[in-house]
């Protein structure tokens, strides 16, 4: 920050000039991440649900019955 005088006063404008600077700032860094995201959000959940259905049908293998027939 530079160093001003103890005169002049900083105004209602000032502070939101600077505020919608630093939020034009973080906005544009959202804006070039918002790809990456998305991607990985899809991916997260193609996983989970992935995943949940390996583990459904381990489950379900080692907890059915196994029902033999015989005809006499």
């Amino acid at each position: 920050m530079s160093a001003s005088s103890p005169d002049k006063r900083i105004t209602r404008d000032d502070i939101e000039a600077k505020l919608r600077q630093v939020a034009g700032d973080v906005d544009d860094q959202v804006e070039a991440a918002r790809p990456a995201i998305v991607t990985g959000a899809v991916l997260a959940v193609v996983a989970v649900g992935v995943l949940a259905y390996l583990w459904g049908r381990h489950r379900g293998r080692r907890r059915s019955a196994v029902v033999e027939i015989r005809r006499l």
